[in-house]
């Protein structure tokens, strides 16, 4: 006992210096790859997935957890939060939640039941960055309600044949694969559903328009249609009537990556708004110096770091073992709310600065808005919640 390090940062206490290296080269790629050209792809409206997942995957950063055999680093999930905190420091949420969908979205299920050969394939592509995934299960009639999807794969000798469309679907533009939950059974129950691998460019898969929308800009988000398209039965994942339940268990991952970048880009939004502030003279006096102001701020810095110590017990719970759906689903809630009036409130304070097109904070604000409903609505976490306390 009495020979070990002192811990000398409050970081310490979760992070080592291994953790920390890892932190240090996904910011150090952010800084030179990813930031100085966000700009560009949010005026163009697209980031150029191929290109930057190549790089990403060359320096390991696409498979922090997963099995060295496909590629991965086989690393634990401290390293996964210190990646995943990381990627709020990237100028635009739009791209951090792209690069989540290929490493928290698209690939969980692939990894955890997917086949051998289904692993070798599309894991190690999406690892290695040369293949771009996207998850497929929200319709224009069943978002969060996933039960109420309409799109069927029918069973046809070696073949699935998959009928139906997706909506709102990020990096759907440019994937090369869909990871897609279709009904299987005209059988009422959860065990009607089965999820596949779906390649973009099977006959019968169409991209349709590139859907515009008031935030996240950079990152791209499509409409699918599937005619007839005969999915080869080697391409579903795990045993087919489960995917109902391999889904669930996805959004877990899908949901626990929106965590760190949030309160990441939180903090990030507080301190550019203390900056202008400091800055700001209003009656000879900086407006940081206004007691309404720094009260407000103080509120958001103690509420961003609940929601981060929240998320720190939940990799401690991952990390054990044990079933974390109910504090993912807790800081899922507390993160949409915080993050939306969060940044609406720091626009306010930036005045009429803030509500130019061309200051950073417009964008966040802009971004923020989708969280509250993106990877299941705040109703749905408040009834997930619900479930679990037994009301």
């Amino acid at each position: 006992m009495g020979s070990e390090k002192p811990i000398k940062s409050k970081n310490e206490i979760q992070f080592n210096n291994d953790h920390e290296m890892v932190r240090r080269s996904v910011g150090d790629f952010i800084n030179k790859e990813i930031n100085p050209y966000i700009d560009e792809w949010e005026a163009a409206k697209l980031t150029p997935l191929k290109e930057l997942f190549l790089k990403m995957g060359k320096l390991g950063f696409l498979g922090i957890r997963y099995d060295p055999k496909y590629g991965g680093q086989g690393l634990d999930y401290w390293y996964e939060t210190a990646f995943l905190e990381e990627l709020g420091h990237i100028k635009a949420q739009g791209l951090s939640i792209a690069i989540s969908v290929q490493t928290n979205m698209a690939t969980p299920a692939i990894a955890e039941f997917g086949s051998e050969a289904i692993k070798d394939k599309y894991l190690r592509g999406a690892i290695a960055g040369e293949l771009i995934g996207a998850i497929a299960v929200t319709e224009p009639g069943a978002g969060s309600d996933v039960a109420a999807m309409q799109s069927t794969a029918k069973k046809e000798g070696g073949y699935y044949i998959l009928n139906g469309s997706k909506m709102f679907i990020t990096n759907g533009v440019q994937a090369d694969f869909f990871t897609l939950l279709a009904k299987t059974s005209d059988k009422p129950g959860y065990h009607s559903f089965s999820l596949f691998v779906v390649p973009s460019d099977l006959p019968g898969v169409t991209v349709g328009r590139k859907l515009e929308k008031i935030g996240a800009w950079c990152s791209d988000t499509a409409e699918l249609f599937f005619d007839n398209v005969r999915i080869p039965a080697e391409n579903l994942i795990g045993k087919e009537g489960e995917g109902f339940i391999y889904q669930m268990k996805q959004f877990q991952h899908e949901r626990f990556s929106l965590l760190p970048p949030t309160y990441t880009a939180c903090r990030k939004i507080i301190d550019m708004t203390v900056e202008y502030l400091k800055e700001r003279m209003v009656f000879g006096k900086p407006l940081i110096k206004k007691q309404a102001l720094q009260h407000q701020l103080v509120d958001w810095i103690t509420e961003v770091e609940c929601l981060k110590q929240l998320t720190y017990q939940i990799v401690r719970i991952k990390m054990a073992g044990l079933d974390p759906t109910k504090e993912i689903s807790m800081a899922k809630l507390k993160a949409g709310i915080i993050i939306t009036r969060l940044s609406a409130d720091c626009l306010r304070m930036h005045g009429g600065m803030g509500f130019m097109d061309e200051m950073l904070i417009s964008r966040y604000y802009r971004d923020s808005i989708g969280l509250s409903f993106g990877g299941g609505a705040d109703e749905v976490m408040r009834d997930v919640i619900a479930k679990m306390e037994g009301f």
